[in-house]
């Protein structure tokens, strides 16, 4: 049989912890958040929070169905923090666009908690808020429910993989990370020209560009395709109206 919910008020603790602190969910998620990007997820584990807390760890479940609950509630802050503040404008493509911009900052914020809660669904209010926003958007743009789902799955799927993948440099040692971009100028640039042609002729391009995010340009790609197909029936219709104005012409003239 599943457990009934408990509100959070009534799961809260009602003593101090050891560190005169009052428990709550919130304190909980981001005493974790912190520890994520001191230790990495590996370094997260209920008796460590517990002891940061100053509480017993039996008392995190209290608040969570344990701890892969808590990496839940990790993801939900983030995307939270995205969702929180913003507001739709009624034009759908700026919307999208300072969305995705900003759950992927967000998630790059944390850079360990991304690696971890990315390619997880949590089903948590401000994670339902932001998909709610996203579908809104392109119901409202006029896409057909169908092709609204399409564009959503490609477009929240497109924002965590790449949440993901520019977290793991930044969840990376400095040195490391440093290393992995200085190659595009130590080991790219100095390909010989008659062996690697096209890389040498865009050595310097790729140097600049290389080492930042391609999330912005796969997004406005992303977007342009869904604009041209939001167009194209209005395009259509038009045509098939034209050709039919033009057959009467003719038929007339033809008479």
């Amino acid at each position: 049989m599943a457990k009934d919910v408990v509100l959070e008020e009534a799961r809260r603790r009602r003593r101090p912890t050891r560190q005169g602190t009052v428990l709550s969910e919130r304190l909980i998620v981001e005493t974790a958040l912190r520890m994520v990007r001191e230790h990495g997820s590996a370094g997260l584990s209920a008796r460590r929070l517990g002891a940061a807390l100053g509480a017993d760890p039996s008392t995190l479940y209290r608040y969570f169905d344990g701890m892969d609950g808590l990496t839940l509630a990790i993801g939900e802050e983030l995307i939270g923090r995205a969702v929180d503040g913003w507001a739709p404008t009624g034009r759908w493509r700026e919307d999208l666009r300072s969305l995705g911009l900003r759950i992927h900052g967000a998630y790059l914020a944390h850079p360990q908690a991304a690696l971890l809660t990315a390619s997880r669904v949590s089903g948590r209010p401000r994670e339902v808020a932001a998909d709610e926003a996203v579908l809104g958007s392109l119901r409202g743009a006029g896409f057909a429910d169908g092709d609204a789902v399409r564009i959503y799955h490609a477009y929240i799927d497109q924002c965590l993989a790449f949440a993901a993948l520019d977290a793991g440099p930044l969840a990376l040692p400095a040195e490391a990370r440093e290393s992995d971009e200085e190659r595009w100028e130590s080991t790219y640039a100095r390909l010989p020209a008659e062996e690697y042609p096209n890389i040498a002729a865009t050595a310097g391009l790729l140097a600049a560009r290389m080492p930042h995010s391609a999330y912005p340009v796969a997004l406005d790609m992303l977007l342009d395709s869904a604009e041209r197909q939001l167009a194209a029936p209005a395009a259509q219709s038009g045509d098939q109206a034209g050709r039919a104005s033009a057959g009467t012409a003719i038929g007339g003239v033809g008479g």
